[in-house]
């Protein structure tokens, strides 16, 4: 029952996708690059956070 499920949600990501890609028409690369540009600087913003929480707390407690 569970595979199911898997295939039926991939399904509608599937659907979707083809929507979105339908709707984005010559603009698709643009929102595809925007979303995976969006996504790399809150990934890197919050690794940067991570280091600094860190090292901070391993060091003297100074900024």
């Amino acid at each position: 029952m569970g595979k199911l499920f898997t295939f039926v949600g991939l399904g509608m990501v599937l659907v979707l996708a083809l929507v979105l890609a339908v709707v984005a028409g010559d603009y698709g690369p643009w929102y595809f690059a925007w979303m995976v540009g969006t996504v790399m600087i809150v990934l890197i913003a919050g690794c940067g956070a991570v280091l600094f929480d860190s090292q901070h707390e391993k060091g003297k407690g100074e900024i």
